[in-house]
Order: structure tokens, then sequence, then C-alpha cells
């Protein structure tokens, strides 16, 4: 499929004028949460819910993580979602999660994400 980057804001989900613009998330289909730098979301005031999670990186090490609730927007669509406190030397990554919340799939030809169409209900 290969990779791409979309500009996507995060935003504090009680306090909508607290937000941020991460130009460069890579889109990732492999990882189940999306990855933000955790200075961006302390800044927002974005609380950690859940601390010392576990995650596989891709290269197998297991690392621990906190988490907590961000309201995410790429162009007119936009969810509520668990995020990752990302440290230093971690990638920031738009996850599985948020595009299914987004209601968004990858178009692997044109390297985009595009609306998934309606929502299945059954």
């Amino acid at each position: 499929m290969g990779t791409f980057k979309v500009k996507c804001k995060i935003g504090n989900i009680v306090n909508r004028k607290k937000s941020a613009v991460m130009s460069e998330m890579l889109v990732d289909t492999g990882s189940e949460y999306t990855w933000i730098p955790g200075k961006v979301l302390e800044k927002l005031d974005v609380q950690r819910e859940k601390k010392d999670i576990g995650f596989m990186m891709a290269n197998g090490q297991v690392v621990t993580r906190s988490v907590g609730f961000a309201l995410l927007t790429y162009d007119e669509y936009f969810t509520v979602d668990e995020v990752v406190f990302a440290e230093k030397g971690d990638l920031l990554l738009l996850g599985a999660r948020t595009l299914e919340g987004l209601s968004l799939i990858v178009d692997p030809r044109k390297k985009k994400l595009v609306a998934s169409g309606p929502i299945p209900a059954a």
C-alpha cells in the first residue's frame, strides 16, 4: 500500500478552544491507536486516563505508555478517541480506531483518506 501522512487537528474534548494541528501524522492501519506527542496532549489539558498500557512496537519491543481521550478532526470529519501519549522517538500515528471513528478508509492508489460510505447498523 505504501505510506502517507495527513494533517489532523487534536483537541480537548471539554474545551474545544484548546487544540493543535499535527501537520504530519503517518496513516497506519496496522496501529490500533493514534499516537500524539505527550507534550502536545499535556498542553491541551488531555488527562492521562489509563496508565502503563503495554504496546508492541513494529520491531517487537514492548513499551508502556499512557492513554487519554481527545477530539480528532480531519477535514470535515471528527471523532472522540483514545490517544497514546507518545514519547521522544515514537512515531506520530493516525491509527485504525480513529480512522473507523472518522468513517474514513485508505485509498491505496491515491494515497489519501476517503469516506467509507454508510455506517453498517446490523
